[in-house]
């Protein structure tokens, strides 16, 4: 499974990696920010179609910072997604 690390702005996380297989999202873990809300997010993800979860979390907003961790995962799925695979 192709493994992917992306590096947040605007948040207290400061990284957030995660792994895909065929679309579906794998093993999502945040490198600092909240651990209790960002644990509960990576099981709530967990085998979900990253394109979905990408589009439902876009554009959350944590305390009128114009981004957050939630949103931060939207925007790493869309890179990853976006980058070419070797098939």
């Amino acid at each position: 499974m192709p493994f992917f690390s992306y590096k947040t702005s605007g948040v207290c996380s400061q990284e957030i990696q995660f792994e895909l297989k065929d679309g579906k999202i794998h093993q999502v873990r945040f490198i600092g920010g909240c651990p209790g809300n960002l644990q509960a997010i990576s099981k709530l993800v967990e085998g979900a179609d990253a394109g979905q979860i990408a589009n439902l979390l876009i554009g959350n907003d944590c305390g009128g910072r114009g981004t957050s961790c939630a949103d931060q995962l939207a925007l790493a799925l869309r890179a990853a997604l976006e980058q070419p695979t070797d098939k």
